[in-house]
């Protein structure tokens, strides 16, 4: 179909440029006048530069994990649409409202776009699922699910509530690191700029004065060079290993072996697990609720964890229920899960209550998650300081120490 590239004015004055699909300049300027837009200027646009509209437009052809804008846009959005169908407005009507008050052109041109092929006779979820970079495979089941059952502002309600419950859990995490980070890297400034710029004019003097250097002082005065010569060969370095270990890790058996690794670390690796159970019982709950069989929702929960060693497990599990098995037995069997998740769900199939005890388990994860990053805090923070401590020391020592030699002789 052919893509138009438009310039026009809303009612209230507002100028607007965007894009769209139609048959015809006069298809495209009827769409336009339906959304009451009074179109200026209307130019096709060429199939070059349509290739390029369409990949900066959400749904362009890339699956990407979602932004941490786009997640925040999604769930804004979400709870918009799910109020105004609960107030009974028809879906079309929620969503030209949405185009309206959109917060970004990206956003806007997705919701256009997902609004037209609802007009068409596509389903809700269809229309959502030809843009990934906001609405993820979950999102896009629990709203097919929504739609088969009639409860479709029930299910964006708690899609809402989902969005925002992981995006506070990964808030939280991220604010109890920043202070450890930011120390690291003002840390890691001062002392290059030491190395690189004080020392080698310092220790210029003290060679000057011609004694005999102490090996601390001759061991700074090699790094100081090195840093200052060949600077950028340690950044190449840098850069190699990050993209060795990045390629590394996008292969199976790499991101297996690493993510292994990870869950084996002292407290980062418990933190690490404690937030892919919380985010595991608080998104299959959620799929359940919203009416997604079992193995479907096991199917799409290990996409959301992260972690190969998981996911791997649930796969497992998943086919074990396909056998006839529950969800407990084969879990507590892995031992990659914590024995009381596998109980809890246990109690929760056997009394028919598995999404409460889900919940359940959720909210006791997410207050652990919140002890363990506290615990991690408090103990990179010293270790921090206590390296910086000792880099500084030593520069300190390398410096003052031949200079008291200096000192000594010249006393003498």
């Amino acid at each position: 179909m052919p893509v138009f590239e438009y310039e026009a004015f809303t009612p209230s004055g507002e100028k607007r440029v965007g894009i769209l699909d139609a048959d015809t300049p006069r298809d495209a300027r009827v769409k336009l006048r339906r959304d009451n837009i009074h179109v200026v200027e209307l130019r096709p646009v060429a199939e070059g530069r349509r290739r390029r509209l369409r990949l900066r437009l959400p749904g362009g052809g890339r699956g990407l994990v979602q932004s941490r804008r786009n997640l925040d846009e999604t769930a804004t959005v979400t709870r918009q649409l799910a109020t105004l169908l609960a107030a009974g407005i028809p879906l079309t009507e929620a969503l030209r409202a949405v185009i309206e008050q959109a917060s970004s052109r990206r956003l806007e041109t997705a919701f256009r776009d997902i609004r037209e092929k609802v007009t068409q006779g596509s389903t809700f979820a269809d229309a959502l699922a030809v843009h990934p970079d906001y609405f993820s495979e979950l999102y896009v089941n629990m709203v097919r699910a929504g739609e088969a059952s009639g409860n479709l502002d029930v299910v964006l309600e708690r899609l809402s509530d989902f969005i925002a419950g992981q995006r506070r859990l990964r808030e939280k995490v991220s604010a109890a690191l920043t202070y450890p980070a930011v120390m690291l890297i003002i840390g890691a400034l001062v002392v290059t700029v030491l190395m690189t710029f004080v020392i080698p004019q310092i220790t210029k003097m003290i060679t000057a004065a011609g004694q005999v250097l102490p090996l601390p002082t001759k061991i700074l005065i090699l790094v100081s060079e090195f840093l200052a010569s060949y600077w950028w060969l340690l950044a190449l370095a840098v850069a190699g290993v990050s993209w060795g270990v990045n390629a590394f890790y996008r292969t199976d058996k790499g991101r297996l072996w690493i993510d292994t690794w990870m869950l084996r670390l002292p407290v980062v690796g418990d933190l690490l697990r404690k937030q892919a159970v919380a985010r595991f019982a608080t998104t299959f709950s959620t799929l359940l609720k919203s009416g997604i069989p079992v193995t479907r929702g096991l199917e799409i929960a290990p996409n959301i964890l992260n972690n190969r060693v998981l996911s791997n497990v649930l796969a497992e599990v998943r086919e074990r229920i396909v056998e006839g098995a529950d969800i407990a037995t084969p879990l507590k069997r892995s031992g990659a899960f914590p024995p009381l998740v596998g109980y809890m769900i246990a109690v929760g199939e056997q009394s028919g209550q598995l999404e409460g005890m889900l919940d359940k388990v959720a909210a006791a994860y997410d207050e652990e998650i919140e002890v363990a990053t506290q615990k991690l805090t408090s103990l990179i923070e010293p270790i921090l300081i206590v390296i910086l401590a000792v880099v500084v020391g030593f520069i300190v020592l390398s410096i003052i120490w031949p200079i008291l030699q200096i000192g000594k002789v010249s006393g003498v």
